[in-house]
């Protein structure tokens, strides 16, 4: 199967969202997908103070491992070590990839499946195993549809969010010679039926882990559609590839975190497969991979590690919720943001990938309206990280103590000379009354056309009289 293109990822943010804002088909799939999982969300946690309990719980938990996080890491390489489990470490997606290639030549592979993995994702892996002649195929339905369309993730969750079933069914009669339908099921069978005979063919199994147990030394990995267990299982090789920040201390601590990652993403109880990967297939047992590694990647997580606030970011489980309740992403979709994790969350985790410099644009993609925040099943302060962002955007930090890679933008020259005139006039009460004296009588507080934000707004005119007005005169009657 042809590769997805390479589409230019650093594009201008602002006119690919100009384009998606035009696009009306795509305005009404996103819309139509949102407000169901809204609600599909809200009915899942429909006890409050469970719910709150839960957060809090997971919160402690995610934020506990990344307190012992180097610890952590040498305990599960030891212990996936002791049952058999090879353990490789990449500090960038160039290793990551240089390790998957490495096993694959040794193993002569040709063919490779794929379960869902945005590591993979961010590694680029289909690319690169592609330019050394190996195919690597998309097994999840969802990764496998926009891999026939040529195109790139638009949610971590649900890739195709975007489409719809006509565009779906049209995709298929041209890529598959499939007759056209738009019966949902009937399609679902046809990816089935094609993907089918791929999993026994492949050399390799890759995948995505959702969490890493230290204590026990086991990969735990979450689906609904069956294509991961296959992944893992049916080739003799199973590749599992995930960010360092994945490992959790206990067994016990991924009973809690299951039920917030399903309950968050798509309002489910409980997912219809959770793998729990212990160890290669031993002596005796009928199914299994023969060897089974697993890739740790760092790319960027160790700055956001270092950094007390930022580490915050390292908390989340990938469930997409704040995606799901955020209007910026709802009415722009994914593939505006141009990376791989878009949205709320992609705004606080790529700058981290592949520097602030680089996505000047994504913290400000965002209305501070505070709801991925609140929905957030581990409680990750977007709001508040977006506006760290903000500042170290404008803010030019001394490189040496920089944060992120690369160094911010700074203000326009029209908007620092704004911002520096707002800050001089609220600062000295004699211009501050000075200017009220004038923009009460002028009935006007905001000259037109400074920017877009301008363009359709104003500020709202003062107020007649003052507060200190006001006040003297309530002090004066009350004599």
């Amino acid at each position: 199967m042809s590769q997805p293109a390479r589409i230019p990822l650093r594009d201008e943010f602002k006119s690919r969202a100009h384009d998606a804002l035009g696009d009306a088909q795509l305005r009404r799939n996103f819309r139509g997908a949102m407000d169901s999982l809204m609600e599909k969300r809200a009915a899942a946690f429909s006890d409050a103070d469970e719910r709150e309990r839960l957060r809090t719980l997971g919160n402690h938990i995610r934020a506990r491992a990344l307190s012992r996080l180097p610890d952590l890491l040498e305990q599960l390489e030891s212990n996936l070590t002791a049952n058999g489990i090879q353990v490789h470490w990449a500090e960038t997606t160039e290793q990551a990839n240089r390790i998957v290639l490495d096993i694959a030549e040794r193993r002569q592979a040709k063919q490779v499946i794929k379960g869902k993995s945005m590591v993979s994702e961010e590694m680029d892996m289909n690319h690169v195993l592609a330019d050394h002649g190996i195919e690597c195929l998309e097994s999840d339905m969802g990764e496998y549809i926009i891999q026939l369309d040529h195109e790139k993730p638009s949610h971590i969750i649900m890739p195709a969010i975007h489409k719809n079933a006509d565009q779906v069914a049209r995709l298929f009669e041209r890529e598959l010679d499939e007759p056209y339908t738009r019966d949902v099921n009937q399609l679902i069978q046809t990816g089935r039926r094609v993907l089918r005979q791929k999993f026994f063919d492949a050399d390799i199994g890759v995948s995505g882990v959702n969490f890493a147990v230290a204590e026990t030394g086991t990969l735990v990995l979450v689906e609904n559609e069956g294509n991961g267990r296959m992944s893992t299982t049916v080739p003799k090789v199973h590749i599992a590839v995930t960010g360092i920040e994945k490992v959790v201390a206990h067994l016990r601590d991924v009973v809690p975190l299951l039920s917030l990652l399903t309950r968050s993403a798509l309002g489910q109880p409980i997912t219809t497969y959770i793998n729990m990967i212990s160890r290669p297939r031993q002596d005796g047992e009928r199914d299994g991979p023969e060897e089974v590694h697993l890739v740790l990647l760092d790319n960027g997580r160790s700055q956001a590690f270092a950094d007390g606030e930022l580490r915050q970011t390292l908390n989340c489980i990938r469930c997409g919720a704040c995606m799901n309740h955020c209007p910026v992403y709802t009415r722009v979709g994914g593939h505006t943001y141009g990376e791989v994790y878009p949205g709320p969350i992609g705004a606080i985790i790529t700058p981290h990938l592949v520097g602030l410099d680089k996505v000047p644009d994504h913290p400000s993609a965002s209305s501070l309206c505070g709801a991925c925040g609140e929905v957030c099943p581990v409680r990750i302060p977007i709001p508040s990280l977006l506006r760290r962002l903000r500042e170290e955007n404008v803010s030019r930090p001394d490189p040496e103590h920089a944060v992120m890679r690369g160094q911010g933008s700074k203000y326009s020259a029209l908007e620092s000379t704004v911002w520096t005139l707002w800050r001089t006039l609220y600062t000295r009460p004699l211009l501050y009354r000075l200017f009220r004296f004038f923009a009460t009588r002028l009935r006007a507080l905001t000259p037109p056309r400074l920017g877009p934000w301008t363009e359709h707004r104003g500020a709202p005119k003062p107020a007649a009289r003052s507060l200190h007005e006001l006040a003297r005169q309530h002090l004066e009657q009350s004599r």
